[in-house]
């Protein structure tokens, strides 16, 4: 007979069986605002579905076992034949199936794609961050391929495809296909155009074969392979250069795609990152010899804002965790969420939060745009938003973890594998000094790009105080270059932060947008969360937050 001291009382329930994108008020008035209203009832209607799924009990579980059973490399088979293969736990399979099911790859080709995908992708991040590695790759791998259109005719229609197929096959016999890219190299790591693959012509216009290493290859288990490698000079100019390397070739032959071991990361573990070996690697020129950077860039800065999106819904899961924590726990006569200093702290994460979230969905509807004023708006925003963005997820899922106490510190909670998750997308393609550059660069050899920025933040000028000195400041930063490659990291950050304020003083209710320019653009926060102005409406900024649909 059990003893009455093991009645389990002040604990929470899991946070399941709710809409994960219906819940989310910052997420839902974002895709109404920037997608067509004759798009609205089909996308609040998918979204809706996938938010469900993503807030269910089952896909939590599969979440859990897709990191308790981590992929494991074969290199040989019994007979020891070559196979170089990965093999995953079901539940990373089925999860993947979903992703791709739910229309998370074909952004390029539906109307209103790139809004509709974003929010799709950062609620589905929520569940299970480790697969939005090769839905995201294979993404964004589109408007690369579209430098050559024959290849685009080819794979396009595979990429795009909503059909996950898992075998290693010829692609021409599938319905659907995956893709992983391959850049970085040990001796170069950022510096791309210090890689040593060697790619050599052969008979066949367009055809090569490859020699050489890879030491990051995201998804080895895709069908196709994005990677740069140095064109020997023969009747081409020579250079570094973009390839596609398929994973099977068209007889049905295992390309030579020597998986030398798998990363043993600190999160994004149910993931598989490989060191990869080429040697007689067939390869397909993507676009001009020489050109390489150029063809792959468009791969790159999708990645990018898919690293925005990712760091978004880390951090709405994780404050979600945490008010709803707060919500049902009682400490000291009262619940958590209404004691004062609490309340100041779940303000303050949902700050972040929203403000992540409206940053990310205004830049996936300039992709749907495409006009020339939002292209250059992403050509400084991109790079700003994904070193900010990026950075600020891991203090939010380290405090977020903190309102749980001690529960939050316990694997079974989730909060664990949100804070291992949290670093990587300051890393992945490129980080935090690699984007701070990149605006310069943007400063430097695209003045449309900061003309574009400052249309775009004007519009909310004169609306509150705050902003309107952070925009002269960040001007007056602009005005003075000298030594401006020491301040890079300052500028991104000054980019981003009044982008954010701009967008949530036009959109966002007047207790967000007020407590946001008070804290991030007045001076008017500590260097901690929770240490909002106590003046301001935080009762409302938590309420609005909270995981109710």
């Amino acid at each position: 007979m059990a003893g009455t001291t093991h009645t389990v009382t002040n604990q929470p329930p899991p946070l399941t069986g709710y809409d994960v994108y219906g819940a989310d008020q910052a997420l839902v008035a974002a895709v109404e605002r920037h997608l067509d209203p004759e798009l609205l009832d089909e996308a609040h209607g998918e979204l809706s579905a996938l938010g469900r799924a993503a807030g269910s009990e089952q896909l939590h579980e599969w979440a859990v076992q897709a990191n308790e059973y981590p992929p494991k490399l074969r290199t040989h088979d019994r007979f020891g034949h070559r196979i170089d293969e990965v093999d995953f736990h079901p539940a990373w399979h089925r999860l993947l199936g979903k992703g791709v099911g739910a229309h998370l790859t074909d952004a390029w080709v539906r109307p209103g794609g790139h809004v509709r995908r974003a929010a799709g992708f950062l609620v589905w991040t929520q569940v299970e961050a480790g697969n939005g590695c090769p839905l995201s790759m294979t993404h964004a791998a589109v408007p690369a391929l579209r430098a050559d259109p024959e290849l685009a005719a080819e794979w396009e229609p595979r990429l795009t495809s909503t059909i996950y197929d898992r075998e290693l096959r010829p692609a021409r016999l599938k319905a659907g296909a995956l893709f992983g890219m391959g850049m970085t190299e040990k001796q170069g790591g950022s510096d791309v155009r210090a890689n040593a693959t060697v790619a050599t012509a052969l008979a066949e216009d367009g055809t090569y074969e490859l020699t050489g290493h890879k030491w990051f290859c995201s998804a080895p288990m895709s069908d196709g392979f994005l990677v740069l490698a140095q064109a020997a000079p023969f009747l081409g100019e020579g250079g570094l250069t973009c390839f596609l390397v398929p994973r099977v070739l068209e007889d049905g032959t295992r390309n030579v795609f020597r998986l030398q071991r798998l990363k043993d990361k600190l999160g994004n573990r149910s993931n598989a990152s490989a060191e990869v070996e080429f040697d007689g690697t067939w390869a397909r020129r993507v676009g001009e010899e020489g050109r390489g950077v150029r063809t792959i860039i468009d791969m790159v800065t999708a990645t990018r804002l898919d690293c925005v999106l990712g760091s978004a819904g880390l951090m709405r899961q994780a404050v979600a965790q945490a008010i709803h924590h707060c919500t049902y726990r009682e400490a000291f006569g009262g619940k958590l969420v209404d004691k004062p200093l609490m309340r100041n702290v779940l303000a303050d994460l949902a700050l972040e939060s929203e403000a992540a979230t409206v940053l990310a969905l205004r830049l996936a509807a300039a992709y749907d745009d495409g006009g020339e004023q939002e292209r250059a708006l992403l050509r400084i925003a991109v790079p700003a938003a994904k070193y900010w963005v990026t950075k600020r997820c891991a203090p939010v899922a380290v405090e977020a973890s903190e309102c749980l106490g001690g529960n939050g510190y316990v694997e079974e909670s989730g909060m664990p594998r949100l804070v291992r998750e949290s670093p990587l997308n300051s890393v992945w393609e490129g980080a935090g000094n690699v984007q701070a550059l990149d605006v310069l660069r943007a400063l430097q050899r695209e003045p449309q790009a900061l003309n574009a920025y400052l249309q775009e933040v004007g519009q909310a000028r004169g609306a509150d105080h705050r902003l309107d000195r952070a925009i002269k400041s960040l001007l007056t930063e602009l005005a003075d270059l000298d030594g401006v490659e020491g301040r890079a990291r300052r500028l991104a950050e000054r980019f981003a932060l009044v982008l954010q304020g701009a967008l949530l003083v036009r959109f966002a209710p007047p207790e967000v947008a007020d407590a946001f320019c008070a804290s991030r653009l007045g001076g008017d926060g500590g260097a901690a969360f929770g240490t909002l102005p106590h003046s301001l409406d935080l009762a409302s900024i938590v309420e609005r937050a909270e995981p109710r649909s």
